[in-house]
Formats: C-alpha cells, structure tokens, sequence
C-alpha cells in the first residue's frame, strides 16, 4: 500500500492540493486550539492549516514522499507540525493526551478498522473530538475518488458502531462537490461524523 501512495505522491504538485478540507475547516472553528493527531496525513494539507491555526499538529503516514510534502508545505507555511512515518496499527500516542483527532479520508480495511478507531479513542482527552470525513458506499458510483472496495466505505451503522462510546454530536451522509486537488474532484458521496469523548 506504501508503494502506491509513494508513487502517488511522488508527483511535483500536492495530489489533493493545499487548502484544508472544507468539513475539518469548519469544525475546528468551534474548537479552541490545543493538541491534534491527522492519521493518514499524506502531504499535510490538514495538518499545516491547523498549525497555522495554533494547533499542535501531530501526524502520521505510511509514505515517504507524502513525509517529503508535508515538510515542504510546512516550511513554505512558516509552521511546524510532528510528523513521522508510522502505520496506523503500530503508531502510539499517549493515553487521553490529545484534544482532537481528525480522520479526513483515512479509510482502514474492515480487518483492522476498529482496532485503530478504538487506538484513537484512548488518544483523546476527556472532553476530546473524533472529527471525520470519509466516502460512503454510494461513492462507488462516482469518479471524484476514494476507495473501489465496498468494505472500506463507512456507513452511519459502522461508524455508529466503532464510536459507541462517544457522545455523537454529527453524523450525516452528503452529496458534496469535491475540489481538493487531481484526485478529489467533482460529485462526491460522503459520510460525516463528529463524536465527543465523555468527560
């Protein structure tokens, strides 16, 4: 899986381009800044706007050459974010030590789905964020991105189910349109979600 992505974005421009995603955007507007964790960060796109916003940004991927980007696109932004090189099942951060984790587009085959969701639930803090977008089945149907595989679309019921213990605050399938880059782009079926850990 590294490979594709290295290969992905080993490309000049940033593959699904600098700006934040535009849910994440909005919902970080609600919150005061404090410490945030991006699985599957890619290039940072997510991670440097936080930072730009005060956040500490953690983060973390598979690929090198999304690593190379995200230092890049730091440092052109004047921020720095911890970024390192993990796979999600092996990554660790300490427990209740974060404030928010964002999950934009990190979709996790059904084998291991839930093993990290609940690893990103012991992350957060009481009083702590799950902040979520992702493509729902009805994605397959549309050529704006995401995953072919039925299995690693989210539904409400799997989300719902990972994040039980959470108080959910949002959890809503769209129709949206995507301009994030070359690979996220026009009609899009998305899932979205924001749970809350009980203080």
């Amino acid at each position: 899986m590294s490979n594709l992505w290295n290969e992905r974005y080993s490309k000049k421009e940033f593959i699904y381009g600098t700006k934040p995603n535009a849910f994440l955007e909005e919902q970080l507007a609600k919150i005061t800044a404090g410490k945030i964790i991006f699985p599957c960060d890619g290039e940072s796109r997510n991670g440097v706007f936080a930072a730009k916003k005060g956040w500490n940004v953690q983060a973390f991927d598979l690929s090198e050459e999304g690593y190379k980007k995200a230092i890049l696109l730091a440092k052109e932004n004047k921020v720095s974010i911890s970024y390192q090189l993990a796979d999600a099942m092996e990554v660790e951060y300490p427990k209740e030590s974060v404030d928010v984790v964002a999950l934009i587009y990190a979709h996790f085959p059904e084998t291991i789905r839930k093993k990290i969701h609940q690893k990103i639930i012991n992350w957060l803090k009481p009083g702590g964020f799950v902040i979520l977008e992702a493509f729902n089945p009805l994605q397959l149907n549309n050529n704006s991105g995401g995953p072919k595989e039925l299995s690693m679309l989210y539904t409400k019921e799997i989300l719902a189910n990972d994040f039980k213990n959470l108080m959910t605050q949002e959890l809503d399938l769209k129709t949206i349109i995507l301009d994030e880059g070359k690979y996220h782009q026009g009609k899009a079926d998305v899932i979205r979600y924001v749970g809350k850990k009980e203080k």
